[in-house]
């Protein structure tokens, strides 16, 4: 007898991003994010006058949950985005740098 699971159900159901844990933070944090279907993803920090700092994600990636680890040592403390964009999926998210 040979068995066959359905693992459709594992993928997720709805576009998410997380709020970084921990927050605030010194030195690193970490994000997790949800997409439904294949397709382009990015996911990029900026400061508050919305200068790009940092590029996490920038890639195509299939439907999945997935975690991203980030390092700030050359930033100063205070207040930044993270923005993911999957298509037409957008959400941004604040984080603080606490050193």
């Amino acid at each position: 007898t040979t068995s066959v699971e359905d693992n459709t159900n594992n993928l997720p159901d709805e576009f998410y991003l997380s709020q970084n844990y921990p927050n605030p933070f010194n030195p690193s944090t970490s994000f997790k994010y949800r997409i439904t279907e294949f397709g382009f993803v990015s996911l990029k920090v900026y400061d508050v006058l919305g200068n790009e700092i940092a590029t996490l994600v920038n890639d195509y990636k299939p439907a999945g949950e997935y975690q991203i680890y980030f390092t700030a040592d050359n930033l100063t403390s205070g207040t930044y985005f993270y923005r993911l964009i999957s298509g037409s999926f957008s959400q941004t998210r604040n984080m603080i740098i606490l050193r």
